[in-house]
């Protein structure tokens, strides 16, 4: 199975790539393709990943539905048969790894939810005893639960590259306090019930990241959903605080780049097949776990 790196739909508008995703202008609405790149540390990969774009768009369909009684979304259809005709000659490159979206107003924040301490919220912790300005009791260790989860918002640097944290006031000064207000219950209604799911499955989510838009049918679910590339999901059974946590994401990417010294910097590297089949192996098990079903690809 070959990776599918750039996708090429011929005379449909490109709009832009993102690191996985391709995004094209299709009849008053979006095309969203999510491609086998992988990225680490802010760049994208020499090597893809094959089939994980299948695996990243199936996982957001399934949660789509299940979150479908808390917030709308953005998805009009991921069948490919119902596309316009002037994407019918690119099925192959569509099918089963790409959805046809609404056009929304995306709000200028990124909706962090957080159970567990982890990632940059430990950081933070560990050096003010904070997660975004909100104070934590004291002796938690990297990978604790949290008494409560927490709506964490972040807005993204200039050049695109990293997240960066900020308090809710700053949200508030961002995008005015009722809808900063109501896109933190949004956010952790839709936590709490994916939480009690992949609890339901052996899973805990330690945090996940919505992007929220506006259409003029109100505040609506947009981008991938509660994927591996934009959660934490770990192995209930082998959670211990204080440290990393097995989990289900690029971690043998990043392991591999850091054991051979990568210095970060452009151009990136290629895998290995035994780090591109182990990770393979990961997305497909997160799949597998959330839904209750296989996936062939």
């Amino acid at each position: 199975m070959t990776a599918l790196l750039t996708t090429d739909l011929g005379a449909t508008p490109l709009i832009g790539r993102g690191k996985v995703r391709d995004l094209y202008a299709i009849d008053g609405a979006l095309l969203l393709v999510a491609t086998d790149r992988i990225s680490a540390f802010d760049h994208v990969l020499a090597t893809g990943i094959p089939g994980k774009g299948k695996i990243l768009t199936q996982i957001s369909l399934f949660w789509f539905d299940l979150l479908s009684s808390i917030v709308a979304d953005h998805l009009i259809t991921a069948d490919v048969a119902q596309y316009p005709a002037a994407l019918q000659p690119y099925a192959d490159q569509l099918e089963g790894r790409s959805m046809l979206v609404k056009r929304a107003t995306m709000f200028p924040v990124e909706c962090v939810a957080r159970g567990y301490l982890a990632g940059s919220g430990w950081k933070e912790y560990k050096g003010s005893g904070t997660v975004c300005g909100i104070p934590l009791a004291a002796g938690l260790l990297d990978g604790s639960r949290l008494p409560e989860p927490l709506f964490t918002p972040a807005t993204k640097s200039q050049d695109g590259a990293h997240d960066e944290n900020i308090s809710f006031s700053a949200a508030e000064s961002l995008l005015g306090a009722e809808d900063a207000t109501e896109l933190r219950r949004l956010t952790l209604a839709l936590y709490q019930k994916a939480a009690d799911h992949a609890e339901s499955r052996g899973l805990i989510l330690a945090d996940t990241k919505f992007e929220f838009g506006r259409t003029t049918e109100g505040i609506i679910l947009a981008d991938e959903v509660l994927t591996p590339d934009s959660s934490r999901f770990w192995e209930a059974v082998a959670w211990r605080p204080g440290g990393p946590q097995p989990s289900f994401d690029k971690q043998f990417v990043r392991d591999y780049l850091e054991a051979i010294l990568w210095n970060k910097q452009a151009p990136a590297p290629g895998l290995p097949d035994e780090v591109v089949e182990r990770t393979q192996q990961k997305y497909l098990e997160a799949f597998r776990r959330l839904t209750g079903r296989h996936l062939n690809l």
